[in-house]
């Protein structure tokens, strides 16, 4: 047992019914943090799980995380009860949500049902005002440029040792004008930042799904959530379904006051945005083989520039850009991680 997992376990055992709890490891995440489920039994015998987070102060904060997640569960977002929380030491006693991923769950037959229920909660979230006294921080240009930056940095120059020269690199400074200026031209409303398939469970006997993994949420672009969910890194749906899912949303965001956008200009804001969050998880799906050693994060890149050549290829004034992307980056990425499967639809 190492030493975290023996202060946690130390952690739990003060709490009542968990005195001689065992922690059994839970699937983790992209992030440091690892998760365990605990379980007591309660007044009429029955067992009651719990998920405690281990979070390395020096390496994850996890003071977001109960901020947020107090202020999100009493605006009635499906988040998970935080019983116990000892920052300094980075741990987190939970309500355990269960195992049943979204994307476990998702299939032809169920989808449609799945991502209303994922939209109708994203709707509550952005509607969420801020904490007073935690203002959450603004999507702003620097941020959106650091993170389509890493597309640069990690997936073309480090994983895939392309060496870009000035012509190269002034048209990725252009592409990534465009995109940032789109993001900033939307109306703003609170931003989940990781809203998608893993991040959404479905939970037993609860007709709403719940919702985890929000510590990163910011004030930024009303179509940045709609995007991680509806073009999915883990999952592709047909271009029919997206446009109706979108619509759909588009109309409920419509009705709630959170823009005025007709159908076209959503769909711009939608696709460039798109592209912005793309580039950045390419990027991060990079840097995770390299730094962290999470090798298994490769396999989402193909999906992931599959949606950056699609929606390029709709954009004359990233002409430049797509081309460059099916000339130069695509064979690169096919050769060392797979093909891309959203080539035949770009």
């Amino acid at each position: 047992m190492d030493n975290r997992l023996q202060m946690l376990t130390a952690w739990v055992s003060q709490f009542p019914g968990l005195e001689n709890a065992q922690a059994k490891p839970v699937s983790g995440d992209a992030s440091f943090r690892r998760y365990y489920r605990v379980c007591k039994t309660d007044t009429s015998g029955s067992d009651v799980s719990f998920i405690v987070m281990d979070s390395p102060p020096e390496l994850e904060d996890c003071g977001p995380f109960v901020q947020i997640g107090r202020h999100w569960l009493q605006a009635g977002i499906a988040v998970p009860q935080i019983f116990e929380a000892d920052l300094a030491r980075g741990f987190l006693l939970l309500e355990d949500f269960g195992d049943q991923l979204m994307l476990g769950q998702l299939n032809p037959e169920t989808a449609d049902t799945l991502y209303q229920s994922a939209l109708d909660e994203l709707l509550l979230i952005q509607q969420v005002h801020a904490e007073p006294g935690y203002p959450l921080p603004l999507y702003n240009a620097a941020l959106l440029n650091r993170e389509m930056a890493l597309f640069r940095d990690w997936l073309l120059e480090s994983y895939l040792e392309l060496e870009l020269d000035n012509i190269e690199k002034s048209m990725l400074d252009t592409t990534f004008a465009l995109l940032r200026e789109s993001a900033l031209a939307q109306p703003e409303v609170t931003v989940h930042r990781d809203y998608h398939s893993r991040n959404l469970l479905v939970r037993q006997h609860r007709n709403r799904l719940g919702v985890i993994d929000f510590q990163d949420a910011v004030t930024g672009p009303v179509t940045y959530d709609a995007v991680s969910l509806l073009k999915d890194c883990y999952i592709q749906w047909p271009e029919e379904r997206v446009c109706a899912w979108l619509e759909t949303f588009r109309k409920q965001t419509l009705e709630a006051g959170l823009h005025s956008a007709d159908p076209d200009t959503f769909r711009q804001w939608f696709e460039l945005m798109g592209m912005q969050r793309h580039l950045k998880a390419a990027g991060i799906f990079a840097r995770l083989a390299i730094r962290d050693g999470k090798s298994r994060y490769l396999g989402d890149i193909p999906r992931t520039v599959g949606y950056l050549l699609a929606a390029s290829n709709r954009q004359p004034a990233l002409r430049h850009f797509h081309d460059w992307l099916e000339a130069v980056a695509i064979p690169r990425i096919e050769e060392r991680i797979g093909p891309i499967p959203l080539r035949e639809h770009a």
